[in-house]
């Protein structure tokens, strides 16, 4: 049977367009991974109202197109734990994912004898989103406005001073920790659960020192109610730059930086887990973001998922390094 020239073109182009769809499979699936419409939770082990509520909802709104609703669910309790270690149980499918601290992928292993996951072992990696420093806020009835007024009245007090953490083993508590140290102070610690309840405590002048982000400071200082002294980078804060570092001052030991990662269940599938990653690279760099992120005393940061790997992996050495040279180690 001999075929006309239009069924062999028509045939032609249903083969091309067959062709065409197969090959698009595959990009097509790795760009829509996740279950359309199903909301994505991210799980945040501290009370509302902190900066990682803030980043993450800065996010959610430049990935609601893309991915669907971002829903923040703060999961407070054992310094952070229960939100971790919901999600190392959740479904590996890319809609419940944890806002990973500093604390809680790198102090932790060495601050808890028993913890009950792996970092490295439990999670996929997705990005790292933000970075951040911290400062020594004061209520504003300490008699100190340099920190070297501050060290000095502390110093007076004997054993008298309590200083508030945002948790136990956090970068916040082990900065009060490095200052008693290296400045020869004898500050009792007092951990939250939490970032706000601390910040209203000092404010309110319940407690009379905490080690908050400088972000959580920015948020502070319009009261009146607190002083800032000194922040923890191993520079001036840009966003504080009047203000002295640690090491400045003398103290050369006291530095603490800290972060804000994004990380899935281990077993999640690997395009998930690029879609992912890719939607949220994309909404880090937005300038709506980075913006919104600074004026908060966050860095914007984007990390790939190697190189948050190898962050984690010194911050783990040196974390633990710490607590051996202070001899902690939290209660469980």
């Amino acid at each position: 049977m001999r075929i006309g020239p239009d069924l062999q073109r028509r045939r032609l182009n249903t083969t091309l367009a067959a062709i065409g769809a197969m090959a698009l499979t595959p990009f097509a699936m790795a760009q829509n991974a996740m279950t359309p419409g199903t909301p994505i939770k991210v799980l945040i082990g501290v009370p509302a109202g902190g900066t990682q509520d803030v980043l993450t909802r800065a996010i959610a709104q430049q990935v609601r197109d893309s991915l669907g609703p971002l829903i923040v669910d703060n999961r407070s309790g054992a310094a952070g734990r229960i939100a971790v270690e919901a999600v190392k149980s959740a479904a590996p499918d890319g809609h419940t994912l944890l806002l990973g601290t500093a604390g809680m992928m790198t102090m932790y292993p060495s601050a808890y004898k028993n913890l009950s996951y792996d970092p490295v072992k439990d999670f996929q990696p997705i990005i790292n989103a933000a970075r951040f420093e911290l400062a020594l806020v004061v209520n504003k009835d300490v008699p100190a406005n340099t920190l070297a007024e501050f060290v000095t009245w502390a110093k007076a007090q004997g054993g008298a001073v309590s200083f508030a953490s945002y948790g136990a083993g956090t970068p916040s508590h082990f900065l009060g920790e490095m200052l008693n140290r290296s400045a020869g102070l004898k500050m009792v610690h007092v951990p939250y659960r939490g970032s706000t309840p601390a910040r209203q405590d000092v404010m309110g002048g319940s407690i009379p020192v905490y080690f908050d982000t400088v972000g959580g400071a920015l948020q502070m200082l319009p009261s009146g109610r607190v002083k800032v002294l000194a922040t923890s980078g191993d520079k001036r804060s840009p966003l504080m730059p009047s203000l002295p570092t640690f090491v400045e001052a003398g103290y050369k030991d006291v530095i603490a930086t800290a972060w804000f990662a994004y990380y899935a269940p281990a077993k999640t599938p690997k395009p998930i887990v690029e879609q992912l990653r890719a939607e949220f690279m994309r909404a880090v760099n937005t300038r709506e973001v980075r913006q919104q992120l600074l004026q908060n005393g966050m860095y914007p940061t984007g990390d790939t998922a190697d190189a948050l790997l190898k962050t984690m992996r010194e911050d783990t050495t040196r974390w633990a390094t710490i607590m051996k040279a202070v001899d902690f180690q939290a209660n469980d």
